[in-house]
This record gives structure tokens, C-alpha cells and sequence, in this order.
């Protein structure tokens, strides 16, 4: 008899424990998790986006995160798109994207302790000196979503002028590798890869030198959106700890905001002009539009839209896929105009997620070519709204 004081004691603990474990899970709900394994076509994307899935997963149950779903992605441009509108909890990706996230209400938890860098190679019997010199000659390059030609196009439009416009041709790959042969057999001029690549064909005898290259930014990172009430200490260390278990590269859980600070200012910025139409920043113009008659055009997906977004808006998505540049060919777009509907005199708001989305940039475009007379470009778009304290329809956290 008198050990039934103990079991019972014991007992009641351990209803205590499941008790505050039940506690904790229904404080966090699902934590949703993007993993992009980024520029890895030379190696194993599968292999590195279950490493990181494996390691973050692990570590999320150690601080008491149990119901998470992890989804993985090779498209930089929704992720960015993602990273603007906050739709993901935890944010595994490139240095371009995990930079728009840390800008848009991310902490940076851990990253691989590398940088990266992009730079211009030609053959070493060219006359081009340096990225001035390579104008007008033909480029090659890795493929749209790729971190070096996201920070060669930003390198570029920081000049005012496209990628189109400043190179006589582009021709893209997906395999970085195959562009020494786009050089070799004088396809391309000059080519456009990730600087650890480039030193491994000079190291393997290769003829070519580089002419220029970009600033260093941060390898692949991770990064927990501030809101999500994760114990981002507990969780760095040991994501820290089960990444030593799963991968051979180092990590570092030294990263700041400071680290993505000039990769988030290049790539897709939008012009600050629209021919056609009015440029307005300020959300409480916006406002003002609204109360007078004017139709707010959220021109994101539905996945963003019903995240969260401004009251009364009509959602029309751009479905974008042409460059993001000043001269995009809107034939590889989609936006149904018709949504907009037959009044060319009403006044339309087009807005996205803010000034590196192009998507409310082409709607308006498209509005105006179709006749609209009275087209207003909300530039800072959603994000300015919500992080003015204005209401937000749409998901509760």
C-alpha cells in the first residue's frame, strides 16, 4: 500500500508532462516550413533538401514543435513572393530570398558558413577587362532563378539599363558547367557562374580568367519568421547540432540581418516610374482612393491573397513568368484583363507585395495598353499596408 502514493505521485507528472507538451503544440499549431535547395544542378538537390528537412524537423521536436509540414521548391521567384508575404513560418533558401525575408519580418537563424559570389569568365585571350567592357557582346548564364543571375541582373539595373538591352544575345543553361563549353566553342563571350566554379576549371586547366566579380553573400540559410513564436535560440542550437549529424559542409549560427543587407537591395526592383499611370507609395493615398470608388487589384496568388490582404480587394493574379526587367515580354504572362471589367474610366489599384514585385507593375502596364485611363501603381503594395497597422483580411496566426 504504501507505494501508491509514488505511483500515483509519478502518475500525475506525467500527466502534468503531456499535459504542457499538449500546451505547447496547441500554442504553435502547424509550423510550416520552405526548403529550397537552391543552385545545386552539379549536385544532389534531393540530398541537400532532406538534409536541411531532416535537421530542421529534428530540431523543431527537441524544442517541442511536433506538427510541422515542410515543403520544398525550386522556384526563387515564389519565393521570394512567399518571403514578402510572410506565408511560411520557417524559410530555408538562397541568400536572394532569405534576404527579402529578413527585410519582410525574419530573424536569420543559421546558414552555411561559405559565401557566395558570382562572376564574369571569358576566355583568357579576350579583350574584355572587366563587366563595362563585356556590353554588347553575347552573355551566357545560369537560368532565371539562380543566385548568380540574380546578382549579375541586379549588378546591372543598378546601371539603368537590362540585361537584354546591355548583351547582344543570352543564352541560359540550367547546368553551370556546360557554359565553359558555350565559351569553348565561342557560342558565348563571356558566361556567368558561381566564383567556386569558375575556380575549378582554371584549376582543371581551363583558358579563361575572370573579369569581374560580385560583392560575397551569405551561403544557404534558414530563417524564422519573428511572429511565429518560436524559441529561436533553443532552436539554433540545436539545428546547429543535428546539422553536424547530416551534412559534411560547416555552419554558422552567427548570421545577422546585417549579413543580407546588400543582396535584399539588388535584383528585382521595380522602376520608381510607370508611364500611363500614378506611382503611390503611401498606403493612406490608398485609402483615400478606396473611399472615393477606386478598385483595389491585387494582382498575387491565391495562396498570398488569402493569407491575408486589404479590405475590399478583387484578386486578379499575374501569373509571371517573363524576366523581371523594364522591357519583359508580356507574351509569357498571364492576366485576364476581362476581370478587370468593361468601365475604362473606373479607377484601378494594382498592388502585389511590394516595390521587387513586378506582378503589379506588369497589371498596370497591361491596363493602361488595354485603354484604362485611370490607373494607379501602389508600388510599396501589400506589405505597406500591413505594416502601416492598417486591418488585414485573411488567416489568423
Amino acid at each position: 500500500m504504501w507505494l501508491q502514493p509514488l505511483v500515483l505521485r509519478g502518475a500525475f507528472k506525467g500527466l502534468i508532462g503531456v499535459a504542457m507538451m499538449a500546451a505547447l503544440c496547441a500554442a504553435w499549431g502547424q509550423t510550416t516550413v520552405l526548403i529550397n535547395p537552391g543552385d545545386q544542378i552539379e549536385g544532389d538537390r534531393l540530398a541537400v533538401f532532406n538534409n536541411w528537412k531532416n535537421a530542421l524537423e529534428a530540431s523543431l521536436r527537441t524544442v517541442g514543435v511536433h506538427d510541422v509540414q515542410t515543403r520544398f521548391s525550386s522556384d526563387a521567384t515564389a519565393d521570394l513572393s512567399a518571403s514578402r508575404a510572410n506565408t511560411f513560418d520557417v524559410m530555408v533558401a538562397p541568400a536572394p530570398t532569405i534576404g527579402s525575408a529578413v527585410r519582410h519580418g525574419y530573424t536569420p537563424v543559421a546558414g552555411l558558413a561559405g559565401t557566395a559570389r558570382a562572376v564574369l569568365v571569358t576566355l583568357a585571350d579576350s579583350a574584355i577587362a572587366d563587366l563595362a567592357q563585356s556590353q554588347g557582346k553575347r552573355l551566357g548564364m545560369p537560368g532565371q532563378d539562380s543566385v548568380v543571375t540574380y546578382l549579375l541582373r541586379g549588378e546591372v539595373q543598378a546601371t539603368n539599363i537590362s540585361l537584354r538591352k546591355k548583351y547582344a544575345s543570352i543564352y541560359q543553361t540550367r547546368y553551370q558547367d556546360a557554359l565553359l563549353h558555350c565559351l569553348e566553342v565561342r557560342r558565348c563571350d563571356v558566361v556567368a557562374v558561381e566564383q567556386n566554379v569558375a575556380q575549378r576549371w582554371v584549376a582543371a586547366g581551363a583558358k579563361v580568367k575572370i573579369v569581374w566579380q560580385s560583392r560575397e553573400v551569405p551561403g544557404q540559410s534558414v530563417a524564422v519568421r519573428k511572429d511565429a513564436k518560436l524559441p529561436i535560440d533553443s532552436l539554433r542550437t540545436t539545428l546547429m547540432a543535428e546539422l553536424s549529424k547530416v551534412s559534411g559542409e560547416r555552419h554558422t549560427g552567427a548570421q545577422s540581418a546585417k549579413d543580407f543587407e546588400y543582396v535584399s537591395s539588388l535584383g528585382y526592383f521595380t522602376p520608381r516610374v510607370l508611364a500611363g499611370a500614378t506611382l503611390v507609395e503611401d498606403p493612406a493615398m490608398i485609402e483615400s482612393l478606396m473611399s472615393s470608388g477606386a478598385r483595389y487589384i491585387d494582382t498575387r496568388t491565391r495562396a498570398e491573397f488569402d493569407k491575408g490582404h486589404v479590405p475590399g480587394a478583387q484578386l486578379v493574379p499575374y501569373v509571371e513568368k517573363s524576366a523581371k526587367e523594364p522591357d519583359y515580354d508580356s507574351a509569357h504572362d498571364q492576366f485576364k484583363l476581362q476581370d478587370l471589367g468593361s468601365d475604362k474610366a473606373q479607377a484601378l489599384i494594382f498592388a502585389c507585395n511590394g516595390a521587387e514585385c513586378w506582378k503589379s507593375f506588369k497589371a498596370s502596364h497591361a491596363a493602361i495598353k488595354a485603354g484604362y485611363d485611370k490607373v494607379y501603381w501602389f508600388r510599396t503594395g501589400f506589405p505597406a499596408w500591413r505594416d502601416s497597422g492598417r486591418k488585414v483580411v485573411g488567416e489568423k496566426r
